[in-house]
């Protein structure tokens, strides 16, 4: 485990990029922290009292979450009442000197604030703003509350997360929300580079399901072209073999993926059958796809007299891509994740420390990094309010008429 690390000067390849990140929970603060990540400046709004949700979400340390320390790093806080109109023109002096400006609000709700495209783009031309949603800024269901789940479901992907004939399963992590973020944070580098030309900022709209569906590679076309409705397949990858998780001898799974042609090869002359490294009609994905059973079946009876570990040191002697499934205490201890610097930790305000995942992607000149904590509720709202022009005496009165704290 790496040392506490003193944070970074702020020298990533965004620095200076003036990011306001509005809404809560997951899909709009994910791409803001990416963002954080590589250098740009990022101040966060949330609501006065309880803040962001987030804050309370799963397990908690000193009454806060431990996830707010990933989602929230590299950021600042203003607490404003978004309801009140004074804090609605705080907005407005923000946004009219960001580059970038997040929220994932049901559709409608900017607008009635009066912060809508319309109204910030007037304030800023060069303003590019993401709007994270769960069916996105038109059609007709975009006033319906979506959560990254029912994206999830909406766009696919919840169908085939089974083993056949059993109720489908919800994969453990907030999938839809970071995939929308993702999605988010591509438009938003995509619109930056365009403004170098135009000048001009733009909206980008993002909906759950569609960033969901964007990753289901041949559903569609299948469809389209045969009819094929792709049906859930627990821990096989349909269409493609062998690729599966197989049961070993001390009662935990390798994955082995030995669907490329010369893989193949290599993965039966392994397991001590050449007779099907040679068979002719194996000698592609489509003829495997065909005898799928009887190879899953040979492989399966090889794995069952070895432990996990002897599994993955013969598949490694023989260049076959496998591994095991990892639940978290796996990852802490595993070298190629301390090697990587994926498992940083960082000091809390109660000095404690606090193991958090690392900066991805990795760049080899500009490099990503934790510059500051994630904040508390309002941690720097004077601080942001006074670098906007306002007094000490101006924003005691927005604090006790409740607009700010």
């Amino acid at each position: 485990m790496n040392a506490a690390p003193s944070f970074l000067p702020n020298t990533g390849p965004l620095a200076g990029l003036k990011v306001l990140e509005l809404g809560q929970l997951i899909a709009g603060p994910f791409a803001a922290k990416t963002l954080g990540d590589f250098g740009a400046d990022v101040v966060k709004i949330e609501p006065p009292g309880a803040g962001d949700p987030l804050r309370q979400w799963r397990l908690m340390k000193d009454g806060t979450s431990v996830w707010w320390q990933v989602q929230s790093r590299n950021k600042q806080s203003l607490a404003l009442d978004l309801k009140q109109p004074a804090a609605q023109d705080i907005v407005r002096q923000l946004a009219a000197e960001s580059d970038v400006l997040i929220e994932n609000f049901r559709p409608g709700a900017m607008e009635n604030w009066g912060l809508g495209p319309e109204d910030l783009l007037a304030l800023n031309p060069r303003l590019i703003m993401l709007r994270v949603s769960g069916y996105g800024q038109t059609g007709p269901y975009r006033d319906r509350p979506g959560f990254g789940v029912v994206g999830e479901a909406m766009g696919g992907i919840r169908h085939l997360t089974a083993e056949p004939g059993r109720v489908p399963v919800r994969v453990g992590i907030s999938l839809g929300d970071t995939l929308a973020a993702l999605h988010g944070v591509i438009g938003i580098l995509m619109a930056l580079h365009e403004r170098k030309n135009s000048g001009r900022g733009q909206v980008i709209d993002v909906a759950l399901y569609e960033a969901m569906f964007n990753c289901m590679e041949s559903l569609l076309p299948e469809y389209s072209a045969f009819g094929a409705v792709r049906g859930p397949a627990g821990s096989a990858l349909p269409g493609i073999a062998p690729s599966n998780a197989y049961l070993c001898k001390d009662g935990g799974y390798a994955l082995i993926a030995g669907n490329g042609d010369s893989i193949f090869k290599r993965l039966m002359a392994e397991i001590g059958r050449d007779d099907l490294a040679q068979d002719p009609a194996l000698k592609d994905n489509t003829g495997r796809v065909a005898r799928v059973a009887e190879i899953d079946g040979v492989i399966g009876q090889w794995t069952a007299q070895l432990t996990v570990d002897e599994v993955l040191a013969a598949l490694d002697r023989a260049s076959v891509p496998a591994g095991r499934i990892y639940t978290v205490a796996d990852i802490v201890q595993d070298p190629h994740y301390l090697a990587r610097d994926m498992l940083q930790t960082v000091r809390m305000h109660d000095g404690s420390d606090l193991m958090v995942p690392g900066i991805v992607p990795k760049l080899s000149r500009t490099p990503g990094g934790h510059r500051r904590n994630a904040p508390g509720v309002g941690q720097d709202s004077d601080a942001v309010l006074s670098g906007m022009g306002l007094t000490a005496t101006q924003i005691q009165a927005l604090r006790e008429q409740g607009i700010v704290a």
